[in-house]
C-alpha cells in the first residue's frame, strides 16, 4: 500500500515542482523543501523536491524524498521515502517520468507517472504485480485503482485497521476499485477483486484461513464510523474459526456480508448471509469484539439434508468429541442466539435424522421433533426417535419432553425404552450446555430392569453368560469428558452374583475411552463358569473382588484381583484332571501329590479343600498370588498355594512365577479356551 499511497500523492509533488520550472531552453536545478503535503488520503512530511535539467538534454531528472508518509485512515506510516526518475515532455502539453521507489526497510518498486492536462496515471509494479491509478482533472475526487496479480501482504495495515490480531501469509488480488476522497465527506472505496491462494491466520493460531478463493463486490467508507459491504462467492479453500472448520471442496458459497465499526470498538455486522446451495443456509447479525471473538449472535440456520454438512462445517466440532466419521442424514431448522459469548437461546427442529457412528458405538434412526433451549423465560419442546444402539445394543422408540430455563435442559417426566429384553430407563436428566468459561455439563438417573445378558454377550463378543442384568443409578454425571456413575448394578450371572460399584468413564465417545470400577462376586457356579469359558471342569462356588480395575479403550491395563471358593453345604468341590492342567499351564504351576506321580493319571478329578488365585495387574505385569506361601521348588523359588488338595489322591497346584507377563498370561487363556492345552501328568 506504500505503493498506492505514493501513487495517489506523489503528483501533488510533482505538480508543485513543475510549477516552478522554467521554461524551454534554460539550464536550471530547482531545490525545493515543503514541511507537510496532506492529500485526502495521506500526509507527507519534511518533503524534499529536487529538479534538474542540463541545457539542451533531452531529459532532466527528478527526486523527491519524504522522511515520512502516513496514511492513517488506512493504517499506513512509512519512512524515507525516495523516488528518482528522467524527467521528459510526452509532447502533448504532460509530463513522464519512471524511475525506482524506495521505502525504508521496503524491497525497490518501479514507479511510473504520467501527469497531463486533463489526467494523472500512475503505475507501480514489482514482477508481475502491478497497480495502475488512473485519475481525470474533470473529477480530481475520484481515483480509480487497477490491480494485476498484487500480494495481499501489501494490503496488511489496511486489514488490521479492521482486525488487529489477523496476519495475512499468502495470496494475490486482481480487479479494480474506485477512490472517492471528497474533502468534506468520508473515503470511499468500491469495486470488484478476485482472491486467490489466501491465506491468513492469527498468533494464537485459532483463527487462520488456507488457498482461499473468491470473487467479490467491497463497498466501503472510511471515516468517524466506518461501513464495509462484502458480498459475491468463495470459490475454494479452508477456515478455521476455533473449533469451527469449513472446508469447501471446490464448491462455491454466495455470501453477503455488512459491517461498521468506530475507533477502539469492535464490529457490528448487521447483516450476514450465507447461502451453500442444498447442504447450509444462514442469515442473521452478530457482533465482534475487538479481537474477532463473538459478542453476541443471531442466526437462522436451514440444512435440508445434513450429509454434506460433516466434510464442509462439523469436522473440528467432531474431531474434538471423537467422532470424525459421524454419519449425518435427515433435515434440520434451527434458531439460535448468543449473548456475551454465551448461548442464550436456542431452538432446532429435526426431519428424520440419522445418526451413525462409524465406529458402531451408537446410532440413532429417525430423530425427529424439536429441542428448545432458553437461559431465560421457560421453553417447552420434544424429541423422539424411531430406533437406535449403544455399542451394538439395540434399543426401541422413546419420547423424551423437554423444558428449559436458566440456561439449563430437563426432562419432564422420566422415559423408558425397550432394550435387551427388559426395559432402560432414564429420570432427572439435567443438562447445561457450555457457558461462562464451564463445559457441558449432564446429570441424570438410570434403571436397568431385567436385561438379558446372553444378548449383552453375543451384542459384546463376550462367551455365552446367561443371566440378567438390573440395578439403578442414582446419578450419572458427565462434566470435563468424565462420566461417574453414583450406585450400583447387579447381575445375576451363574447362579450367583455380580455387583459394580464405583463406576466412572473418560472420553465416553471419544479418543481411547477409559472405564473404571470394582466388582464383587459372590457364589458364582464355578461348574457352570468353567463350562462356559472352555476351561477344565472345577465345582464349588466362587467368591472374590476385582477392585481398581481400569479398562482403556476396552482392553484392561490395571486391576487388584482375588479369587477363591467358600465351603458350602450340599455343594461337592472337585477339580478335573483338564483344570489342573489348565491352572499349570496359565499360572505357570506345577502340581504336586501324595502318592506316586504316575497313578494320578488314573484319576479324573480330585478333591480339593480350598481354591484361590490373585493377580495385580500394572504396566503389563500381573504380580500373582493365592491362597498362601507354599514350599519353596526344587530351584528354591518360594510358591503360593493356588489349590490346596483334599482326600485322596492328595494334590496341590503351586504357582512359583509371582510376576507374568500380561500379553503372555492372555495368549495362555486364549489357549485354554481353544482347547490347545493337552493334558500331561507329571
Amino acid at each position: 500500500m506504500l505503493r498506492l499511497l505514493m501513487g495517489l500523492s506523489l503528483p501533488m509533488l510533482w505538480a508543485v515542482a513543475l510549477s516552478a520550472w522554467p521554461g524551454q531552453g534554460e539550464a536550471r536545478t530547482l531545490n525545493a523543501r515543503i514541511a507537510r503535503v496532506a492529500t485526502a488520503v495521506a500526509r507527507l512530511e519534511q518533503v524534499q523536491v529536487r529538479l534538474a535539467w542540463p541545457d539542451g538534454a533531452a531529459a532532466g531528472e527528478l527526486e523527491l524524498r519524504a522522511a515520512r508518509v502516513v496514511a492513517p485512515e488506512l493504517g499506513y506510516r512509512f519512512q524515507d521515502v525516495a523516488w528518482r526518475c528522467p524527467l521528459r515532455r510526452d509532447g502533448r502539453g504532460g509530463w513522464r517520468c519512471d524511475g525506482e521507489l524506495r521505502g525504508q526497510g521496503g524491497a525497490p518498486l518501479r514507479l511510473a507517472l504520467e501527469l497531463g492536462p486533463a489526467s494523472t496515471d500512475a503505475r507501480l509494479s514489482r514482477g508481475a504485480s502491478a497497480i495502475a491509478l488512473q485519475r481525470a482533472a474533470a473529477t480530481p475526487d475520484l481515483t480509480r485503482i487497477d490491480l494485476t496479480q498484487v500480494p495481499l501482504a501489501w494490503t496488511q495495515a489496511l486489514a488490521a485497521q479492521a482486525w488487529s490480531a489477523g496476519r495475512i501469509k499468502s495470496g494475490a488480488l486482481d480487479g479494480r476499485l474506485d477512490i472517492a476522497a471528497p474533502a468534506r465527506a468520508p473515503l470511499r472505496i468500491g469495486g470488484d477483486l478476485r482472491v486467490a491462494g489466501a491465506g491468513f491466520d492469527t498468533p494464537d493460531g485459532l483463527i487462520a484461513g488456507e488457498k482461499l478463493g473468491a470473487a467479490l463486490r467491497v463497498d466501503s467508507e472510511l471515516g468517524a464510523l466506518t461501513r464495509v459491504r462484502l458480498g459475491g462467492r468463495l470459490l475454494d479453500g479452508e477456515m478455521l474459526f476455533g473449533n469451527a472448520y469449513i472446508a469447501l471442496h471446490g464448491k462455491p458459497v454466495e455470501l453477503d456480508v455488512q459491517a461498521e465499526s468506530a475507533p477502539g470498538q469492535g464490529w457490528r455486522l448487521p447483516r450476514i448471509v450465507w447461502r451453500d446451495a442444498g447442504a447450509l443456509n444462514a442469515s442473521g447479525s452478530a457482533a465482534l469484539r475487538g479481537d474477532a471473538s463473538i459478542d453476541a449472535l443471531d442466526l437462522q440456520l436451514d440444512s435440508p439434508d445434513l450429509a454434506p454438512l460433516r466434510e464442509r462445517y462439523l469436522s473440528g466440532f467432531l474431531g474434538l468429541a471423537g467422532l470424525a466419521k459421524l454419519e449425518l442424514s435427515g433435515g434440520l431448522d434451527a434458531q439460535l442466539s448468543l449473548r456475551g459469548g454465551d448461548l442464550s437461546q436456542a431452538r432446532a427442529q429435526l426431519r428424520e435424522v440419522r445418526l451413525r457412528d462409524e465406529q458402531g458405538r451408537f446410532r440413532f434412526d429417525g430423530l425427529d421433533g424439536s429441542l428448545a433451549y432458553s437461559d431465560a423465560a421457560p421453553r417447552e419442546s420434544e424429541l423422539s426417535w424411531r430406533s437406535g444402539a449403544l455399542y451394538g445394543l439395540e434399543f426401541g422408540a422413546t419420547r423424551l419432553p423437554f423444558s428449559s430455563d436458566n440456561g439449563e435442559f430437563r426432562l419432564q417426566r422420566a422415559i423408558s425404552f425397550p432394550m435387551l429384553g427388559g426395559r432402560v430407563g432414564a429420570d432427572n436428566l439435567r443438562l447445561r450446555p457450555p457457558a461462562g468459561g464451564k463445559g457441558l455439563d449432564l446429570r441424570f438417573g438410570l434403571n436397568l430392569d431385567k436385561l438379558d445378558v446372553a444378548q449383552l454377550s453375543k451384542a459384546l463378543d463376550w462367551p455365552a453368560f446367561t443371566g440378567e442384568l438390573s440395578g439403578r443409578i442414582p446419578q450419572a454425571h458427565y462434566a470435563d469428558e468424565r462420566l461417574e456413575l453414583d450406585g450400583g448394578l447387579a447381575m445375576q450371572l451363574f447362579g450367583g452374583t455380580v455387583e459394580v460399584s464405583s463406576l466412572a468413564m473418560e472420553r465416553p465417545f471419544g479418543v481411547a475411552p477409559t472405564l473404571s470400577s470394582d466388582l464383587a462376586l459372590r457364589d458364582i457356579d464355578l461348574e457352570s463358569l468353567t463350562g462356559v469359558f472352555g476351561f477344565g471342569s472345577i465345582t464349588g462356588r466362587l467368591y472374590g473382588r476385582i477392585e481398581q480395575l481400569r479398562l482403556v479403550d476396552w482392553q484392561p491395563t490395571a486391576f487388584d484381583a482375588e479369587l477363591h471358593t467358600e465351603k458350602t453345604h450340599g455343594v461337592r468341590q472337585r477339580i478335573s484332571q483338564r483344570a489342573v492342567q489348565d491352572l499349570s499351564s496359565v499360572g505357570d504351576s506345577s502340581f504336586v501329590g501324595s502318592l506316586q506321580d504316575k497313578l494320578i493319571g488314573f484319576f479324573d478329578d480330585f478333591g480339593y479343600s480350598r481354591l484361590g488365585i490373585a493377580c495385580k495387574l500394572a504396566d503389563e505385569v500381573c504380580l500373582m498370588g493365592g491362597l498362601g506361601a507354599a514350599k519353596a521348588g526344587p530351584d528354591g523359588r518360594p510358591g503360593f498355594t493356588i489349590v490346596g488338595g483334599a482326600g485322596v489322591p492328595h494334590l496341590d497346584v503351586v504357582g512359583y512365577n509371582h510376576r507374568v507377563d500380561w500379553p503372555t498370561l492372555l495368549e495362555r487363556m486364549e489357549a485354554v479356551g481353544k482347547g490347545d492345552v493337552k493334558p500331561v501328568v507329571k
